[in-house]
């Protein structure tokens, strides 16, 4: 078990935390106490294996969080991990909001991180869904079925963008905000781009 040097700008992050900086330092100690690389990455503490984002330390205004990229093909006994939202296919994260709390599942986080760790030195990968596998909104195929430009334009994007716009316009709760997710994303279809543009 090899404790992992501190990287300087972890501790600079943890020194202008203003909230969850006790819950944050626990979580950063276990980590560390297995053999990965610590670095700062998206402005939160990262740890990397193998070359490969691994973990991750974060704060929400209710908790301090730790997240596992590859969460899904963890063995999660104690049932602390949960997933970001209904359309995450790999990331798992657990939620803390005491030292006393992390300590009580420390054997557990322990564990997880031993595990994630492994997957990474085992070169493990997440099955994602195909894109044939995603369902796609009744408001975008209604598009889809009567504007052959849109339905050619969306046939030549990447699985990635076309996962993209399924999501975003999926996500919606109600069939006008649906509707117009489906008009605001025209536009960027026909040009070829993803949803954000690019």
């Amino acid at each position: 078990m090899k404790q992992t040097n501190k990287h300087p700008d972890v501790d600079l992050y943890l020194d202008a935390l203003t909230s969850w900086r006790e819950e944050v330092a626990a979580l950063r100690a276990i980590v560390l106490s297995r053999d990965v690389e610590e670095v700062i990455k998206w402005k939160q503490p990262t740890y990397v294996v193998n070359g490969t984002n691994t973990i991750i330390i974060s704060t929400r205004k209710d908790a301090a969080v730790i997240g596992f990229f590859k969460g899904v093909l963890l063995n999660d006994p104690a049932g602390i991990l949960t997933t970001p939202g209904p359309n995450t296919q790999s990331a798992m994260y657990a939620a803390f909001t005491s030292v006393a709390q992390i300590k009580k599942h420390k054997a557990n986080l322990l564990a997880l991180i031993t595990q994630a760790i492994q997957h990474e030195r085992d070169g493990r990968r997440v099955e994602f869904k195909k894109i044939e596998e995603h369902a796609v909104p009744a408001e975008l195929q209604q598009v889809l079925d009567t504007r052959p430009d849109v339905r050619a334009a969306f046939s030549t994007l990447t699985p990635g963008r076309q996962r993209g716009y399924l999501m975003h316009i999926g996500g919606a709760k109600q069939h006008t905000t649906r509707c117009a997710r489906v008009e605001a994303c025209i536009p960027t279809i026909l040009a070829g781009k993803g949803l954000n543009g690019r």
